[in-house]
């Protein structure tokens, strides 16, 4: 048995450096894996119905929220994302409580939307201790507007203003959905205006993401990909098979056994338009779990936002049997 130990940050840049870095060949991604079948709308209509139809009462919500059970709590995310659009009202006033804030939040960035960034941007100076802005400054992520694309920078330059670091590396994972070309230059020159050397890491391995992003798209591969769902996933990770041209550094190569991308629960929007995946990356040194938001637009899945949850480093060395003296 392996043994995980919970990392103590969740540092955008450490997950961007795995993708950037890894030259491998290709991945593995499969929709459905781990057995478990993908979740449409229809199927959380349960939990969905009584969100939309029933009282909230914010001590039942707070005991979901706050218990042990993982599962459950995923559940409740999923069951208000499926509602879409109807729910938004009931989450703007779950804003409002501090119990539910930060479900309320993260359900309201889910959805998207310029009704909704127009709502979270209110939290930018909310008076509360509650760590809340990260929630709007991700909610702009893949987005073409270039008014969103200018307030995440400006975020990024003024980072060393910024007393919760968090708050700027949600600022920086959002600008890495891009593909543009035109945005590393503008990163390289935010890289100069920072003195946190770790956000300077961190905007120059998102600049390097695009980049190499933004390459792929524009080779024949890239050109003849598919739009499905897993396709657009597969293009957000994208940097981990093409690899850095200039290597990793280590000496080291991951062959295409050595990672993995699994897509084992995905929530449908009412019209199907909008889906909400949970998506595990794993290589030999770690796991990280994403939930990838995403949006069919003209037919074709792109990814518009990511959220960063728990990353395990894996130590295997720690499970295997002592060398005999």
């Amino acid at each position: 048995m392996e043994n995980l130990n919970k990392s103590n940050t969740k540092s955008a840049g450490r997950i961007f450096r795995q993708l950037a870095w890894l030259a491998v060949a290709s991945l593995s991604i499969g929709l459905p894996a781990r057995g478990t079948a993908a979740v449409s709308s229809g199927q959380a209509s349960i939990g969905t119905n009584a969100l939309l139809n029933e009282p909230w009462s914010p001590e039942k919500l707070y005991a979901i929220l706050s218990s042990p059970n993982a599962e459950a709590r995923e559940n409740l995310y999923r069951a208000a994302f499926a509602a879409g659009p109807p729910i938004i009202p009931k989450l703007e006033a779950a804003l409002k409580d501090g119990r539910t804030a930060e479900f309320a939040a993260q359900t309201l960035a889910y959805l998207g939307g310029q009704r909704v960034v127009d709502i979270l941007a209110k939290l930018v100076n909310d008076p509360r201790n509650l760590d809340l802005r990260r929630f709007y400054y991700g909610a702009l992520g893949g987005s073409d507007d270039p008014q969103n694309v200018k307030i995440l920078l400006n975020k990024i330059r003024t980072s060393d203003h910024e007393p919760d670091r968090t708050v700027t590396q949600d600022a920086i994972l959002a600008l890495s959905i891009s593909s543009d070309p035109s945005l590393v230059p503008k990163l390289r020159q935010a890289e100069k205006e920072v003195t946190d050397p770790v956000i300077q890491d961190d905007i120059n391995t998102a600049a390097t993401v695009i980049g190499l992003r933004a390459k792929y798209l524009e080779s024949p591969a890239g050109r003849s990909a598919g739009s499905s769902l897993p396709q657009a996933i597969r293009t957000y990770f994208m940097p981990a098979l093409e690899g850095s041209p200039e290597g990793d550094g280590t000496g080291q190569e991951n062959s295409q056994s050595d990672i993995q991308i699994k897509i084992h629960l995905v929530t449908y929007s009412p019209d199907k338009a909008r889906a909400l995946a949970a998506v595990d990356f794993e290589d030999p040194q770690a796991v990280a779990y994403y939930q990838i938001v995403l949006q069919k637009r003209r037919r074709a899945w792109t990814v518009s936002s990511v959220w960063l949850g728990q990353e395990l480093e894996i130590h295997p060395e720690a499970s295997k049997p002592a060398k005999p003296q």
